[in-house]
């Protein structure tokens, strides 16, 4: 039974591949998404399997990850790890717009799922969802110079918009909560304040679909000059700006071999303060194709109850 919570914000810095390992459409490489909603998302078990192989780089005590993240498989000594890692979902998505470049993109539906989970971990969201729905083909923003005679321009798509000073409250929180304090990062907060936009929930389904990164990869035969058998094929990527959050859970370490005086004095308060001290504001490799400069996202821990 898990003692404490809380939540993690994972903000994408790089194209992201947490892949599917399977394909059925024109993408041979897949990321993974919720079935349910199509929302691109990152499984609880890929992102404990990052902590736990970064954790003595991000800082954290090389003593303590069989006691946080459980045994090696195959180990002699089997006992359940102190911390769980859950989904990830997806909160918001940068989309390609006619002004300022990219806009936040965000429906009423991730918001509501985020505004949930923050309060199911006891943390207190700092902001509500808003109330009023929204059409499909209109849209919620606070910027009025994302505007062009009233309407909203994002790929090759226009939206009907109206002006709601929520938006901007709701958009200083996220980057309050999602984005490191650094200085390094003052340009991406002030924008995700001033440039969140509220979609419906089919227009933004249909971004989380259509607007991804998706990246041809070549391997070229010396022989012949021509793609090698095999060697074209097509990967997805989720991309950079992306903001995801997902639930840390956490008991007291239970390694029955480790005294009060070694790890075993951990309580669940203690280990997510581990956690936080090793996870937070830092740079974290997700997913496949790190050689390539891909998984790079930067954590940060909202406390709980």
């Amino acid at each position: 039974m898990f003692q404490k919570q809380a939540a993690v914000f994972l903000y994408a810095v790089s194209p992201v591949h947490m892949g599917t390992g399977q394909a059925i459409g024109v993408v041979d490489n897949p990321i993974q998404r919720e079935r349910h909603t199509g929302h691109p998302c990152f499984a609880g078990s890929g992102i404990k399997g990052a902590v736990r192989h970064s954790f003595e780089q991000l800082g954290g005590d090389p003593g303590l990850i069989h006691d946080l993240f459980g045994p090696e498989a195959g180990a002699s000594e089997l006992h359940a790890g102190a911390v769980s890692f859950g989904d990830a979902q997806l909160v918001v998505l940068p989309v390609r717009c006619l002004k300022e470049g990219f806009v936040y993109a965000t429906c009423p539906q991730a918001l509501a799922r985020a505004h949930r989970l923050l309060q199911l971990v006891g943390a207190a969201p700092g902001w509500q969802p808003p109330e009023q729905g929204v059409a499909e083909g209109s849209c919620f923003v606070s910027n009025e110079g994302l505007l062009t005679d009233g309407k909203l321009h994002l790929e090759a798509y226009e939206y009907s918009a109206a002006t709601l000073p929520a938006v901007s409250e709701i958009g200083a929180k996220l980057a309050e909560d999602a984005i490191p304090t650094g200085a390094e990062y003052a340009f991406f907060r002030q924008k995700l304040k001033r440039d969140l936009v509220i979609l419906s929930d089919t227009d933004f389904a249909f971004f989380c679909e259509h607007a991804m990164l998706v990246e041809p990869h070549v391997r070229i035969d010396d022989t012949t000059g021509a793609a090698d058998s095999g060697g074209l094929f097509y990967t997805e990527n989720l991309p950079p700006e992306s903001i995801l959050i997902g639930p840390l859970m956490a008991s007291q370490v239970r390694n029955p071999k480790k005294t009060k005086r070694e790890n075993g004095g951990l309580d669940a308060a203690d280990v997510i303060a581990k956690i936080r001290n090793a996870l937070d504001g830092k740079l974290l490799q997700l997913g496949g194709d790190a050689t390539t400069g891909r998984g790079l996202v930067v954590a940060r821990l909202v406390n709980g109850r």
